[in-house]
């Protein structure tokens, strides 16, 4: 999936907030105060982790659904990409069904992670089969993007198509194992702020394409190791690993005042859309 726009919106690990999410895409300017899109050719990516932790994954999920269908009509795009919480999700109702014994450990896995058991009672069969075909990996002109902080990707495969086709036949495995493996592997994070981390995030450029690679995943508050208190102003997207990746999740179901969308182009971040609590006048 390699794709080109001139007007690249970027949102990072949603969580179930759906009221703030509604408010960054209308202060963007992608929507208006009725959930239509109003951005135009925009192309917007979302980076997975759409349910969990938050109150309304399904309404969420929906919500992206109507703008899929908005966009493409204005001439604009929106994609979604696969996350770990998505495979999470996934599994827990192939393997661990409510009413059925968790023989696997799923559906534990998935509460103990911040499942929410009325998005599994409220999705339909429509919004699992959605989830089951979300690629793992985009490139918009010179951006990667894609969910988590991780090398995973070049265990996939060999080209952003090679991936996204190896893990569209892993969400249909009737194996356990199978997805038992992809979930924990989809689940590690920081690859790129470690020691070496500037040579891992070279090899999927490499790899994949891009000049930079976007995530989400890692929680901005985290991977600058101030995790531990509600953020004192408004989360800014973090460059690293030799100016090569740019870290967007923040942190919208995490802490009552984060959050963030931003617009990127050729030239690295273009524009950052802090979330503003209901009521207050957006600054500058």
């Amino acid at each position: 999936m390699t794709l080109a726009t001139d007007r690249l919106w970027v949102m990072a690990d949603v969580h179930g907030a759906l009221g703030k999410l509604r408010g960054l895409l209308q202060d963007a300017g992608l929507t208006d105060a009725e959930d239509r899109w109003r951005g135009g050719a925009a192309h917007l990516v979302f980076l997975g982790d759409y349910l969990d932790r938050g109150p309304d994954g399904a309404g969420v999920i929906r919500l992206i659904r109507r703008l899929e269908v908005g966009a493409r009509a204005a001439g604009g795009q929106v994609t979604a990409l696969l996350g770990n919480h998505e495979v999470m999700f996934l599994a827990a109702l192939r393997f661990g069904a409510a009413g059925e014994p968790d023989r696997y450990g799923f559906r534990e896995y998935w509460l103990s992670n911040g499942g929410q058991l009325h998005d599994a009672a409220r999705l339909e069969p429509a919004d699992r089969a959605w989830l089951e075909r979300r690629p793992a990996l985009a490139r918009v002109g010179r951006w990667l993007l894609l969910h988590a902080d991780s090398t995973l990707y070049l265990h996939l495969g060999g080209s952003v198509d090679m991936v996204n086709a190896h893990v569209a036949r892993l969400l249909q495995s009737p194996r356990p194992e199978v997805w038992g493996h992809f979930a924990s592997a989809f689940a590690d994070r920081l690859a790129f702020a470690d020691v070496g981390g500037a040579e891992a995030a070279r090899r999927l450029l490499r790899t994949f394409g891009g000049q930079w690679l976007a995530h989400g995943h890692t929680p901005i508050p985290l991977l600058i190791g101030q995790e531990e208190a509600e953020p004192v102003a408004p989360l800014a997207p973090v460059v690293y690993a030799g100016g090569q990746c740019v870290a967007l999740d923040g942190g919208l179901a995490y802490w009552e005042a984060a959050g963030l969308i931003a617009r990127l182009n050729d030239r690295g971040v273009a524009e950052v859309v802090p979330y503003r609590a209901p009521g207050v006048e957006p600054q500058g």
